[in-house]
Protein backbone atom coordinates (compact mmCIF):
# COMPACT_ATOMS: atom_id res chain seq x y z
CA UNK A 1 0.00 0.00 0.00
CA UNK A 2 1.59 3.40 -0.67
CA UNK A 3 4.71 2.34 -2.52
CA UNK A 4 4.73 4.82 -5.14
CA UNK A 5 5.62 8.61 -4.44
CA UNK A 6 2.42 9.53 -6.91
CA UNK A 7 0.02 7.93 -4.69
CA UNK A 8 1.79 9.37 -1.20
CA UNK A 9 1.74 12.51 -2.47
CA UNK A 10 -1.91 12.21 -3.58
CA UNK A 11 -2.71 11.13 -0.03
CA UNK A 12 -0.61 13.82 1.43
CA UNK A 13 -2.54 16.30 -0.71
CA UNK A 14 -6.27 14.89 -0.07
CA UNK A 15 -6.02 13.76 3.50
CA UNK A 16 -5.56 16.98 4.76
CA UNK A 17 -9.30 17.94 2.72
CA UNK A 18 -10.69 14.77 3.71
CA UNK A 19 -10.19 15.99 7.51
CA UNK A 20 -11.09 19.54 6.95
CA UNK A 21 -13.74 19.54 4.69
CA UNK A 22 -16.16 17.45 7.00
CA UNK A 23 -15.51 20.08 9.91
CA UNK A 24 -15.75 22.81 7.37
CA UNK A 25 -18.99 21.30 6.28
CA UNK A 26 -20.34 21.25 9.84
CA UNK A 27 -18.85 24.48 10.66
CA UNK A 28 -20.61 26.18 7.80
CA UNK A 29 -23.91 24.88 7.70
CA UNK A 30 -24.33 25.51 11.54
CA UNK A 31 -23.14 29.23 10.91
CA UNK A 32 -25.43 29.61 7.73
CA UNK A 33 -28.78 27.65 9.51
CA UNK A 34 -28.24 29.53 12.90
CA UNK A 35 -26.36 32.86 11.65
CA UNK A 36 -28.57 33.38 8.63
CA UNK A 37 -31.41 30.68 7.82
CA UNK A 38 -32.73 31.45 11.58
CA UNK A 39 -32.38 35.12 11.52
CA UNK A 40 -34.52 35.26 8.80
CA UNK A 41 -37.32 32.89 9.72
CA UNK A 42 -37.24 35.42 12.70
CA UNK A 43 -37.67 38.40 11.31
CA UNK A 44 -39.77 36.76 8.73
CA UNK A 45 -41.79 35.38 11.36
CA UNK A 46 -41.61 38.83 14.04
CA UNK A 47 -43.51 40.97 10.54
CA UNK A 48 -46.09 38.58 10.02
CA UNK A 49 -46.91 38.40 14.05
CA UNK A 50 -47.15 41.98 13.72
CA UNK A 51 -49.81 41.94 10.92
CA UNK A 52 -51.71 40.07 13.01
CA UNK A 53 -51.80 41.56 15.67
CA UNK A 54 -53.10 44.79 14.17
CA UNK A 55 -55.87 42.36 12.54
CA UNK A 56 -56.75 41.23 15.60
CA UNK A 57 -56.82 44.30 17.22
CA UNK A 58 -59.71 45.37 15.19
CA UNK A 59 -61.64 42.96 16.60
CA UNK A 60 -62.23 42.89 20.16
CA UNK A 61 -64.65 40.42 20.20
CA UNK A 62 -61.91 37.55 19.88
CA UNK A 63 -60.48 38.33 23.29
CA UNK A 64 -64.66 37.43 25.03
CA UNK A 65 -65.83 34.62 22.54
CA UNK A 66 -63.52 31.44 22.11
CA UNK A 67 -65.33 30.60 18.75
CA UNK A 68 -64.76 33.60 17.07
CA UNK A 69 -61.39 33.22 18.12
CA UNK A 70 -60.90 30.22 16.87
CA UNK A 71 -62.56 30.98 13.28
CA UNK A 72 -60.04 34.06 13.30
CA UNK A 73 -56.97 31.79 13.68
CA UNK A 74 -58.49 29.28 10.62
CA UNK A 75 -58.75 31.90 8.61
CA UNK A 76 -55.21 33.39 8.85
CA UNK A 77 -53.51 30.27 9.43
CA UNK A 78 -54.77 29.06 6.02
CA UNK A 79 -51.96 32.07 4.82
CA UNK A 80 -49.06 31.38 7.48
CA UNK A 81 -47.17 28.23 7.71
CA UNK A 82 -45.94 28.78 11.21
CA UNK A 83 -48.48 27.34 14.13
CA UNK A 84 -50.92 30.38 15.26
CA UNK A 85 -51.52 30.77 18.78
CA UNK A 86 -53.98 33.64 20.76
CA UNK A 87 -53.52 34.45 24.25
CA UNK A 88 -55.74 36.95 26.24
CA UNK A 89 -54.61 39.13 29.38
CA UNK A 90 -54.62 36.41 31.76
CA UNK A 91 -51.99 34.18 29.26
CA UNK A 92 -54.86 31.70 29.12
CA UNK A 93 -54.95 29.80 25.46
CA UNK A 94 -58.28 30.88 23.56
CA UNK A 95 -57.26 29.39 19.52
CA UNK A 96 -54.82 27.18 18.08
CA UNK A 97 -53.70 26.60 14.73
CA UNK A 98 -52.66 23.27 15.89
CA UNK A 99 -54.84 20.49 16.74
CA UNK A 100 -52.42 19.06 19.28
CA UNK A 101 -53.10 22.06 21.48
CA UNK A 102 -57.12 21.20 22.03
CA UNK A 103 -56.75 20.20 25.35
CA UNK A 104 -55.18 23.31 26.67
CA UNK A 105 -57.49 25.51 25.37
CA UNK A 106 -59.03 27.41 27.96
CA UNK A 107 -55.47 27.03 30.41
CA UNK A 108 -53.21 29.44 31.23
CA UNK A 109 -49.76 28.55 28.98
CA UNK A 110 -46.34 28.95 30.70
CA UNK A 111 -44.08 30.88 28.28
CA UNK A 112 -41.08 32.78 28.70
CA UNK A 113 -40.63 36.01 28.11
CA UNK A 114 -45.01 36.58 28.17
CA UNK A 115 -45.05 39.14 31.02
CA UNK A 116 -43.11 41.22 28.72
CA UNK A 117 -45.28 40.96 25.82
CA UNK A 118 -48.55 41.75 28.16
CA UNK A 119 -46.37 44.59 29.45
CA UNK A 120 -46.47 45.83 25.62
CA UNK A 121 -42.88 43.81 24.62
CA UNK A 122 -42.07 42.60 21.44
CA UNK A 123 -40.72 38.89 22.87
CA UNK A 124 -38.35 36.90 19.62
CA UNK A 125 -36.92 33.60 20.50
CA UNK A 126 -34.84 31.48 18.14
CA UNK A 127 -33.30 27.95 19.01
CA UNK A 128 -31.41 25.10 17.12
CA UNK A 129 -32.03 21.27 17.18
CA UNK A 130 -32.16 18.37 15.11
CA UNK A 131 -35.41 17.28 16.87
CA UNK A 132 -37.82 17.94 13.72
CA UNK A 133 -41.02 18.72 16.45
CA UNK A 134 -38.79 21.39 18.39
CA UNK A 135 -39.21 25.05 18.12
CA UNK A 136 -37.03 26.85 16.59
CA UNK A 137 -38.41 29.99 15.98
CA UNK A 138 -40.93 31.50 18.87
CA UNK A 139 -42.48 35.16 18.84
CA UNK A 140 -44.71 36.80 21.15
CA UNK A 141 -46.38 40.29 19.92
CA UNK A 142 -49.05 42.10 21.76
CA UNK A 143 -52.23 43.45 20.52
CA UNK A 144 -53.05 46.58 22.01
CA UNK A 145 -56.66 47.68 22.59
CA UNK A 146 -59.08 50.13 21.91
CA UNK A 147 -57.55 52.06 24.65
CA UNK A 148 -54.08 51.17 23.87
CA UNK A 149 -54.09 48.35 26.98
CA UNK A 150 -52.92 45.14 26.13
CA UNK A 151 -55.91 43.27 25.40
CA UNK A 152 -53.60 39.80 24.29
CA UNK A 153 -50.72 38.44 22.67
CA UNK A 154 -50.10 36.59 19.41
CA UNK A 155 -47.72 33.65 18.85
CA UNK A 156 -46.44 32.61 15.83
CA UNK A 157 -43.97 29.45 16.12
CA UNK A 158 -42.29 27.60 13.30
CA UNK A 159 -41.10 24.10 14.22
CA UNK A 160 -38.15 22.69 12.58
CA UNK A 161 -40.31 19.83 10.56
CA UNK A 162 -41.95 23.35 8.86
CA UNK A 163 -38.63 24.38 7.56
CA UNK A 164 -36.74 21.05 7.47
CA UNK A 165 -36.97 21.06 3.45
CA UNK A 166 -35.16 24.33 3.47
CA UNK A 167 -32.56 23.09 5.45
CA UNK A 168 -31.97 19.96 3.72
CA UNK A 169 -31.47 21.91 0.41
CA UNK A 170 -28.92 24.17 1.73
CA UNK A 171 -27.36 21.50 3.76
CA UNK A 172 -27.28 19.78 -0.21
CA UNK A 173 -26.12 22.42 -1.58
CA UNK A 174 -23.07 22.67 1.15
CA UNK A 175 -22.43 19.30 0.50
CA UNK A 176 -22.01 19.67 -3.11
CA UNK A 177 -19.73 22.37 -3.02
CA UNK A 178 -17.65 20.69 -0.38
CA UNK A 179 -17.98 17.53 -2.31
CA UNK A 180 -16.78 19.69 -5.80
CA UNK A 181 -13.80 21.25 -4.07
CA UNK A 182 -12.97 17.94 -2.38
CA UNK A 183 -12.91 16.36 -6.03
CA UNK A 184 -11.12 19.06 -7.47
CA UNK A 185 -8.40 18.79 -4.69
CA UNK A 186 -7.85 15.17 -5.51
CA UNK A 187 -7.56 16.15 -9.17
CA UNK A 188 -4.88 18.57 -8.58
CA UNK A 189 -3.14 16.37 -6.34
CA UNK A 190 -3.11 13.91 -9.68
CA UNK A 191 -2.10 16.13 -11.51
CA UNK A 192 0.61 17.55 -9.60
CA UNK A 193 1.85 13.99 -8.44
CA UNK A 194 2.27 12.98 -12.18
CA UNK A 195 4.11 16.17 -12.92
CA UNK A 196 6.12 15.14 -9.87
CA UNK A 197 6.56 11.28 -10.61
CA UNK A 198 7.23 12.14 -14.82
CA UNK A 199 10.64 13.36 -14.36
CA UNK A 200 11.48 11.31 -11.72
CA UNK A 201 10.62 8.24 -13.81
CA UNK A 202 12.97 9.49 -16.77
CA UNK A 203 16.03 10.71 -14.36
CA UNK A 204 15.73 6.83 -12.86
CA UNK A 205 15.09 5.46 -16.68
CA UNK A 206 17.94 7.72 -17.82
CA UNK A 207 20.15 6.22 -14.73
CA UNK A 208 19.58 2.22 -15.36
CA UNK A 209 20.37 3.12 -19.65
CA UNK A 210 23.94 4.68 -18.21
CA UNK A 211 24.79 2.25 -15.60
CA UNK A 212 23.86 -0.73 -18.90
CA UNK A 213 26.53 0.78 -20.85
CA UNK A 214 23.78 2.64 -23.29
CA UNK A 215 24.68 6.13 -24.29
CA UNK A 216 21.96 8.61 -23.37
CA UNK A 217 20.94 12.56 -24.26
CA UNK A 218 20.44 15.30 -21.80
CA UNK A 219 17.41 15.64 -20.19
CA UNK A 220 14.62 18.46 -20.45
CA UNK A 221 15.27 20.74 -17.11
CA UNK A 222 11.72 21.19 -16.16
CA UNK A 223 9.31 20.94 -13.24
CA UNK A 224 9.95 22.62 -10.22
CA UNK A 225 13.18 24.10 -8.81
CA UNK A 226 14.01 20.57 -6.74
CA UNK A 227 13.72 18.76 -9.91
CA UNK A 228 15.79 20.48 -12.27
CA UNK A 229 18.06 20.54 -9.83
CA UNK A 230 18.28 16.86 -9.94
CA UNK A 231 18.31 16.83 -14.17
CA UNK A 232 20.66 19.20 -14.29
CA UNK A 233 23.34 17.50 -12.01
CA UNK A 234 22.73 14.19 -14.08
CA UNK A 235 23.45 16.17 -17.39
CA UNK A 236 25.98 17.19 -15.54
CA UNK A 237 27.36 13.73 -14.91
CA UNK A 238 25.73 12.64 -18.67
CA UNK A 239 28.17 15.29 -20.02
CA UNK A 240 30.94 14.32 -18.03
CA UNK A 241 30.97 10.63 -18.46
CA UNK A 242 30.76 11.94 -22.48
CA UNK A 243 34.15 13.89 -21.82
CA UNK A 244 35.63 11.03 -20.10
CA UNK A 245 34.58 8.47 -22.90
CA UNK A 246 36.00 11.03 -25.62
CA UNK A 247 39.19 11.28 -23.69
CA UNK A 248 39.49 7.98 -22.98
CA UNK A 249 39.17 7.08 -27.24
CA UNK A 250 41.95 9.95 -27.94
CA UNK A 251 44.08 8.45 -24.92
CA UNK A 252 44.16 5.46 -26.85
CA UNK A 253 44.00 6.99 -30.18
CA UNK A 254 47.08 8.78 -29.51
CA UNK A 255 48.97 5.75 -27.66
CA UNK A 256 48.52 3.90 -30.69
CA UNK A 257 50.46 6.53 -32.80
CA UNK A 258 52.67 8.17 -29.91
CA UNK A 259 54.22 4.62 -29.65
CA UNK A 260 54.13 2.87 -32.67
CA UNK A 261 56.13 5.35 -34.55
CA UNK A 262 59.16 4.80 -32.29
CA UNK A 263 58.68 1.19 -32.02
CA UNK A 264 58.94 1.26 -35.63
CA UNK A 265 61.76 3.06 -36.49
CA UNK A 266 63.57 0.58 -33.17
CA UNK A 267 62.23 -2.40 -34.81
CA UNK A 268 63.78 -0.98 -38.46
CA UNK A 269 67.48 0.01 -37.08
CA UNK A 270 67.41 -3.75 -34.94
CA UNK A 271 66.41 -5.42 -38.15
CA UNK A 272 69.93 -3.36 -39.79
CA UNK A 273 71.79 -4.26 -37.31
CA UNK A 274 71.19 -8.10 -37.37
CA UNK A 275 71.92 -7.91 -41.23
CA UNK A 276 75.46 -6.34 -40.45
CA UNK A 277 74.86 -2.94 -39.96
CA UNK A 278 76.99 -2.96 -36.96
CA UNK A 279 80.11 -3.70 -38.82
CA UNK A 280 79.90 -0.19 -40.73
CA UNK A 281 81.41 2.20 -37.66
CA UNK A 282 79.66 5.08 -39.27
CA UNK A 283 76.10 3.47 -39.61
CA UNK A 284 76.48 1.62 -36.45
CA UNK A 285 76.48 5.11 -34.61
CA UNK A 286 74.07 6.51 -36.42
CA UNK A 287 71.54 3.67 -35.77
CA UNK A 288 71.89 3.61 -32.24
CA UNK A 289 71.97 7.65 -31.87
CA UNK A 290 68.28 7.05 -33.58
CA UNK A 291 67.19 4.67 -31.34
CA UNK A 292 68.92 6.49 -28.38
CA UNK A 293 66.39 9.52 -29.31
CA UNK A 294 63.50 7.18 -30.12
CA UNK A 295 63.91 5.78 -26.48
CA UNK A 296 63.80 9.44 -25.00
CA UNK A 297 61.00 10.30 -26.87
CA UNK A 298 59.45 7.17 -24.62
CA UNK A 299 60.73 7.90 -22.07
CA UNK A 300 59.29 11.65 -22.07
CA UNK A 301 56.18 10.29 -23.17
CA UNK A 302 55.79 7.52 -19.90
CA UNK A 303 56.91 10.82 -17.62
CA UNK A 304 53.54 12.72 -19.45
CA UNK A 305 51.49 9.80 -18.69
CA UNK A 306 53.40 9.58 -15.52
CA UNK A 307 52.23 12.75 -14.35
CA UNK A 308 48.53 12.36 -15.80
CA UNK A 309 48.33 9.68 -13.52
CA UNK A 310 49.63 11.55 -10.58
CA UNK A 311 47.42 14.47 -11.30
CA UNK A 312 44.23 11.84 -11.73
CA UNK A 313 44.51 10.10 -8.58
CA UNK A 314 45.88 13.68 -6.96
CA UNK A 315 49.59 12.63 -5.45
CA UNK A 316 51.24 15.31 -7.88
CA UNK A 317 53.30 16.75 -5.06
CA UNK A 318 55.73 20.06 -5.35
CA UNK A 319 59.69 20.40 -3.79
CA UNK A 320 59.59 23.84 -3.05
CA UNK A 321 63.29 25.81 -2.65
CA UNK A 322 64.47 28.93 -2.63
CA UNK A 323 65.20 29.30 -6.71
CA UNK A 324 67.31 32.74 -8.31
CA UNK A 325 65.91 32.73 -11.27
CA UNK A 326 68.45 34.61 -12.70
CA UNK A 327 71.09 32.11 -12.65
CA UNK A 328 68.47 29.29 -12.78
CA UNK A 329 66.27 30.19 -15.78
CA UNK A 330 69.59 30.71 -18.00
CA UNK A 331 70.47 26.95 -17.54
CA UNK A 332 67.08 25.81 -17.58
CA UNK A 333 67.18 27.18 -21.11
CA UNK A 334 70.24 26.53 -22.94
CA UNK A 335 69.61 22.85 -24.04
CA UNK A 336 66.20 24.36 -25.31
CA UNK A 337 68.89 27.25 -26.94
CA UNK A 338 70.57 24.34 -28.44
CA UNK A 339 67.56 22.22 -30.13
CA UNK A 340 66.52 25.95 -31.73
CA UNK A 341 69.74 26.64 -33.18
CA UNK A 342 70.12 23.03 -34.45
CA UNK A 343 66.72 24.07 -35.92
CA UNK A 344 68.16 26.49 -37.67
CA UNK A 345 65.51 29.16 -35.45
CA UNK A 346 67.34 32.32 -34.51
CA UNK A 347 67.36 32.52 -30.45
CA UNK A 348 66.22 35.72 -28.55
CA UNK A 349 66.85 35.60 -24.22
CA UNK A 350 66.00 38.56 -22.53
CA UNK A 351 66.46 37.28 -18.90
CA UNK A 352 67.04 41.03 -16.44
CA UNK A 353 69.86 40.51 -13.87
CA UNK A 354 68.24 41.16 -10.39
CA UNK A 355 65.36 38.61 -11.02
CA UNK A 356 63.93 38.03 -7.24
CA UNK A 357 64.24 34.50 -5.92
CA UNK A 358 60.88 32.61 -5.65
CA UNK A 359 59.68 29.22 -3.80
CA UNK A 360 59.08 26.53 -6.58
CA UNK A 361 60.05 23.11 -7.46
CA UNK A 362 62.18 24.05 -9.97
CA UNK A 363 62.08 20.08 -11.86
CA UNK A 364 58.46 20.76 -11.98
CA UNK A 365 59.49 24.47 -13.23
CA UNK A 366 61.90 23.20 -15.83
CA UNK A 367 59.36 20.70 -17.03
CA UNK A 368 56.31 23.64 -17.67
CA UNK A 369 58.97 25.73 -19.33
CA UNK A 370 60.01 22.78 -21.43
CA UNK A 371 56.99 21.64 -22.74
CA UNK A 372 56.04 25.44 -23.56
CA UNK A 373 59.47 25.38 -25.93
CA UNK A 374 59.28 22.01 -27.28
CA UNK A 375 56.22 22.92 -28.56
CA UNK A 376 57.50 26.74 -30.11
CA UNK A 377 60.49 24.53 -31.41
CA UNK A 378 58.62 21.89 -33.17
CA UNK A 379 56.01 24.18 -35.11
CA UNK A 380 57.98 27.00 -35.93
CA UNK A 381 59.60 26.41 -39.52
CA UNK A 382 63.24 26.81 -39.86
CA UNK A 383 64.34 30.48 -40.14
CA UNK A 384 61.93 31.37 -37.83
CA UNK A 385 62.37 32.67 -33.95
CA UNK A 386 62.17 32.10 -30.50
CA UNK A 387 62.46 34.56 -27.93
CA UNK A 388 62.27 33.87 -24.17
CA UNK A 389 61.45 36.91 -21.58
CA UNK A 390 61.14 37.88 -18.22
CA UNK A 391 60.47 40.01 -15.94
CA UNK A 392 58.16 41.28 -12.52
CA UNK A 393 54.89 43.05 -12.43
CA UNK A 394 52.21 43.77 -9.67
CA UNK A 395 53.56 41.23 -7.33
CA UNK A 396 54.31 38.41 -10.23
CA UNK A 397 57.37 37.17 -12.01
CA UNK A 398 56.37 36.16 -15.24
CA UNK A 399 58.22 34.44 -18.18
CA UNK A 400 56.89 34.94 -21.47
CA UNK A 401 57.32 32.23 -24.44
CA UNK A 402 57.16 33.71 -28.05
CA UNK A 403 57.53 32.07 -31.72
CA UNK A 404 57.20 32.93 -35.04
CA UNK A 405 55.03 29.77 -35.88
CA UNK A 406 51.76 29.01 -37.77
CA UNK A 407 49.83 30.40 -34.68
CA UNK A 408 46.60 29.06 -33.17
CA UNK A 409 43.06 29.94 -34.41
CA UNK A 410 40.93 31.50 -32.25
CA UNK A 411 38.24 28.11 -32.31
CA UNK A 412 40.77 25.93 -30.61
CA UNK A 413 42.49 28.56 -28.15
CA UNK A 414 39.69 27.38 -25.40
CA UNK A 415 40.92 23.98 -26.49
CA UNK A 416 44.50 23.46 -26.28
CA UNK A 417 44.43 22.90 -22.58
CA UNK A 418 42.57 20.11 -22.53
CA UNK A 419 44.09 16.33 -21.99
CA UNK A 420 45.02 14.47 -25.41
CA UNK A 421 43.63 17.64 -27.77
CA UNK A 422 45.27 17.91 -31.09
CA UNK A 423 43.53 19.92 -33.41
CA UNK A 424 41.93 18.81 -36.61
CA UNK A 425 42.41 21.90 -38.63
CA UNK A 426 45.60 23.06 -38.47
CA UNK A 427 49.18 21.89 -38.65
CA UNK A 428 50.04 23.08 -35.28
CA UNK A 429 49.17 19.89 -33.10
CA UNK A 430 49.90 16.82 -35.50
CA UNK A 431 51.98 15.08 -33.17
CA UNK A 432 52.35 14.54 -29.68
CA UNK A 433 50.16 13.16 -27.00
CA UNK A 434 48.26 16.41 -26.51
CA UNK A 435 49.54 16.53 -23.06
CA UNK A 436 51.68 19.06 -23.26
CA UNK A 437 50.23 22.00 -22.81
CA UNK A 438 48.12 20.48 -20.51
CA UNK A 439 50.54 19.23 -17.74
CA UNK A 440 52.28 22.71 -18.25
CA UNK A 441 49.09 24.77 -17.18
CA UNK A 442 48.28 22.25 -14.45
CA UNK A 443 52.08 22.25 -13.01
CA UNK A 444 52.19 26.42 -12.96
CA UNK A 445 48.61 25.88 -10.81
CA UNK A 446 50.42 24.01 -8.78
CA UNK A 447 52.17 26.65 -7.83
CA UNK A 448 49.72 29.32 -7.32
CA UNK A 449 50.26 30.97 -10.70
CA UNK A 450 48.59 30.89 -14.60
CA UNK A 451 49.40 30.07 -18.32
CA UNK A 452 47.91 32.45 -20.71
CA UNK A 453 48.37 31.97 -24.53
CA UNK A 454 47.89 34.85 -27.02
CA UNK A 455 47.96 33.40 -30.68
CA UNK A 456 47.12 35.32 -33.90
CA UNK A 457 46.97 32.53 -37.12
CA UNK A 458 50.24 33.11 -39.40
CA UNK A 459 52.13 35.08 -37.06
CA UNK A 460 53.16 33.03 -34.07
CA UNK A 461 51.92 31.94 -30.26
CA UNK A 462 52.99 33.77 -27.05
CA UNK A 463 52.73 31.93 -23.86
CA UNK A 464 53.28 34.01 -20.46
CA UNK A 465 53.75 32.34 -17.37
CA UNK A 466 52.97 33.76 -14.14
CA UNK A 467 54.14 33.21 -10.52
CA UNK A 468 53.31 35.05 -7.53
CA UNK A 469 56.51 36.34 -5.73
CA UNK A 470 54.95 34.28 -2.70
CA UNK A 471 53.99 30.95 -2.13
CA UNK A 472 50.55 30.41 -1.71
CA UNK A 473 48.51 31.06 1.62
CA UNK A 474 47.45 27.47 1.63
CA UNK A 475 51.32 26.23 1.77
CA UNK A 476 51.70 23.83 4.32
CA UNK A 477 55.51 24.74 6.65
CA UNK A 478 56.86 21.75 5.71
CA UNK A 479 58.59 21.62 2.02
CA UNK A 480 56.06 19.31 -0.10
CA UNK A 481 53.46 20.72 -0.98
CA UNK A 482 50.33 19.00 -2.89
CA UNK A 483 49.11 20.21 -5.97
Amino acid sequence: MLRTLRQRFILSHVLPLLVLIPIMGIALIYTLETQIVLANLSGELAGQAVLIAELAAAQPNLWDDPTEAQKFVDRISSRVKARLMLLDRSGRLLASSDPADTESLGHPIDLPGLSDVLSGEINVRTSYSRHLRAEIADVLVPVPGPDQQVVGAIRLTYHLASVYERFLRMRSLVVMVLAAGLLLGAIIGWILALNLERPLRSVTQAVYQLAAGQRTTPLPEQGPQEIRLLVHAFNTLVERLHTLEEIRHRLLSNLIHELGRPLGALHSAIQALLRGADQDPSLRHDLLTGMESELNHLQRLLDDLALLHDQVVGTLELDRRPIALSEWLPQALSPWKAAAQEKGLRWEDRTPAGLPVVEADPDRLAQALGNLLSNAIKYTPPGGTIAVHSGVEDGSIWIRVSDTGPGIPPEELEHIFTPFYRSHTHARFPQGMGLGLSIARDLITAHGGRLEVDSTPGQGSRFTLWLPLSPAKDTPDDDRTPA
